[in-house]
């Protein structure tokens, strides 16, 4: 038998029995042996739960301490590296508008030079195609001229040979005619 079992044999013969169960003279408090043998078991317990756990205790509350530190630094260093990477960001938005605000500046002064350019060249072609409007309305003008001209001709032509051939019977035409081949006949012959 063991030596705990051998005390708690001593002290469980001085308990009184009633012959349902052990009982205690005091409702409260076990009997002095009773009590004795538990101190001294729990000190043994407690004696060896402190030095052979103890350490590990110690150690795994250490360890929790650092594990809980090393979070604490880590979120704090996230948050500093969370902070410096939303100050990029702002700066990198302002550059975004400036960058923004410049490119519009540029594309409004490329759409001025090119309606600009574009206001010179449809000018040069409007000076163009007056220039050449001039030009054809004198050309019109010159050849209706000539048109009328030709025309004028051709209706007073008939004209003529309408009122000579009514006016005239046929031996006025053949005087006329005759005179006019001696008119041209001597004018040729004074000529040569």
């Amino acid at each position: 038998m063991s030596f705990l079992s051998t005390i708690s044999l001593i002290a469980a013969e001085n308990v009184p029995n009633d012959g349902v169960g052990s009982t205690s003279l005091n409702p409260i408090l076990p009997p002095i042996g009773e009590m004795i043998i538990g101190s001294l078991a729990s000190i043994i317990v407690f004696s060896l739960i402190v030095k052979f756990a103890g350490p590990t205790i110690k150690k795994s509350m250490s360890d929790r301490t650092a594990r809980i530190q090393k979070d604490l630094d880590d979120s704090a260093a996230a948050a500093s590296a969370a902070e410096a990477e939303a100050s990029k960001i702002r700066a990198a938005k302002g550059d975004i508008d400036a960058e923004r605000s410049r490119l519009y500046a540029d594309a409004d002064t490329q759409a001025e030079a090119l309606l600009a350019d574009g206001r010179v060249r449809i000018d040069a072609e409007m000076v163009d195609l007056e220039t050449r409007a001039e030009a054809e309305l004198v050309s019109a003008a010159g050849r209706s001229g000539d048109e009328l001209r030709a025309e004028i001709a051709r209706y007073s032509s008939g004209a003529i040979d309408s009122v000579v051939n009514g006016t005239l019977d046929n031996a006025a035409h053949q005087d006329l005619i005759e005179s006019f081949i001696a008119r041209v006949g001597s004018s040729t012959g004074a000529a040569s």
